[in-house]
């Protein structure tokens, strides 16, 4: 890959998970990768692995004139004082989203958006291609269990990529076929209402050229109200009897699931996944929308779902000890715990224990009784402090509005547990032999849940 005399890229907020994709990806294609950021993580520490040099403090002296390009996070600001140094040294500064628009223009690009599900949806469709021997490249914010990685560098002229709406980011993509799983309030930092969303997705989707194709979930409310307004070819999906690829038949299992597959009318087979979950089912009919399109056939979608094993912190198996199961999942918005705790229901008999940190205080603030409502499936709930993310407080805003909307509902068994630390001890006092426990948040919440199967390991000899 060649792109000019830049031979050099350094990476503010290196760390993320779309920044890291892109920094991995180019690492593999040559490139000098440089970085920072405040922390190290697993993520982070698979960069140096890979030959990136990684700093974990912001500083203008990582700022060399041998540096080419910087590539910013979207929860970078401007007055972040590399940037800030690179402005002065006249290097170029771009964003993560403009720097992934650059690698999807060279490509067949295929784009995946929508408030949840993105993640999963996106790499589905990387599992199909590849099953089907197309190459791809993909670029996920998520760690695809597969792989063992968010992107992978394919030899073909495909490109899979999560198209983030934050920021509205993804408006400075370009894909030939972009899909859209759902839209709901969200961001409220950067979308001043519903409208303003919808109007985003909406441009987004009429985006792609006009030999596109937008491919779109027909049983979410606000995608098919912006339907009409398509002014590209669209196909629909879901589990809507209108919707062009919709599942028949859907049975769930052991946390796995299965459909028949209807493709206008006709019945192409039987999808069987390794997720529990109706929305895991939405995932794969986009995916396998996207692959229909492309002319892949149904026994290369059918084993490409079949060995997907699902993406790292996306309801999670961390450990089996005494009979007691403990999963995580990064769920950070009403729909989403909902969503998991439905899938847990219809999967298992077991009682269920939720540790649930709020990601964002504008979210929880926004939120927090959709939240209350959502966690009222489980049977015990583990409410921790408002993991603040790239957010200053919000005064009166914490972990406990939701723990006393909760005990408003009725709830008979919610604590509130500010320091995590203290969540892994009150655990083991609770704690029952055929529990399930799942931590849920979009923060670090799954340390505590990571610290609980330590205590529990040395406190049994009976661990699988």
């Amino acid at each position: 890959m060649i792109l000019g005399k830049t031979k050099k890229m350094h990476f503010v907020g290196i760390g993320g998970a779309g920044m890291s994709g892109i920094a991995e990806l180019l690492i593999n294609y040559g490139f000098q990768i440089t970085g920072s950021d405040i922390r190290k993580t697993d993520i982070t520490r698979r960069l140096e692995k890979l030959g990136a040099k990684i700093t974990y403090k912001h500083n203008a002296r990582h700022i060399t004139d041998e540096v080419d390009v910087i590539v910013k996070s979207s929860a970078i600001t401007d007055d972040n004082v590399e940037v800030v140094e690179a402005q002065e040294k006249k290097i170029p500064v771009i964003r993560r989203a403009e720097m992934l628009a650059e690698l999807m223009r060279m490509k067949f690009g295929i784009g995946i958006a929508g408030t949840h599900g993105k993640t999963t949806s996106t790499s589905m469709t990387g599992m199909i291609l590849r099953e089907a021997k197309l190459k791809p490249t993909f670029i996920i914010g998520g760690i695809v269990k597969n792989f063992d990685s968010n992107s992978l560098l394919g030899d073909s002229d495909y490109i899979v990529v999560e198209a983030d709406e934050f920021d509205r980011s993804f408006l400075s993509l370009s894909p030939i076929i972009s899909g859209i799983t759902n839209i709901e309030e969200e961001h409220v930092d950067c979308y001043k209402n519903t409208e303003e969303l919808e109007a985003a997705f909406l441009q987004f989707a009429n985006s792609v050229p006009f030999f596109g194709l937008i491919v779109a979930c027909m049983d979410d409310p606000k995608v098919k109200k912006i339907i009409s307004k398509f002014t590209r070819r669209y196909c629909t999906y879901g589990i809507d009897s209108e919707a062009d690829i919709r599942a028949e038949n859907i049975k769930f299992a052991n946390f796995t699931a299965e459909y028949d597959l209807i493709s206008k009318g006709e019945k192409l087979g039987t999808i069987e996944l390794q997720l529990p979950g109706i929305h895991n089912i939405k995932n794969s009919l986009l995916a396998a929308a996207i692959a229909l399109e492309l002319d892949i056939p149904f026994i290369d979608i059918r084993n490409g779902l079949l060995k997907f094993n699902g993406v790292y912190r996306r309801f999670e198996k961390k450990a089996f000890i005494n009979d007691i199961l403990v999963y995580d999942d990064y769920a950070h918005h009403p729909s989403e715990v909902k969503a998991t705790l439905d899938a847990i229901r219809k999967g298992s008999a077991r009682r269920v224990v939720t540790i649930f940190q709020p990601h964002l205080y504008s979210r929880t603030k926004l939120f927090f009784n959709e939240f209350a409502d959502s966690l009222s499936e489980s049977d015990l709930v583990i409410i921790n402090d408002v993991y603040p993310a790239r957010e200053k407080p919000i005064e009166g805003v914490s972990g406990k509005l939701i723990y006393d909307s909760l005990q408003d509902k009725g709830h008979k068994n919610v604590e509130f547990i500010e320091d995590k630390e203290d969540i892994p001890s009150y655990l083991m006092e609770v704690i029952k032999s055929g529990d399930l426990v799942i931590t849920m948040g979009a923060g670090d919440i799954f340390q505590a849940g990571e610290k609980f199967i330590q205590i529990l390991k040395k406190s049994t000899n009976k661990s699988i």
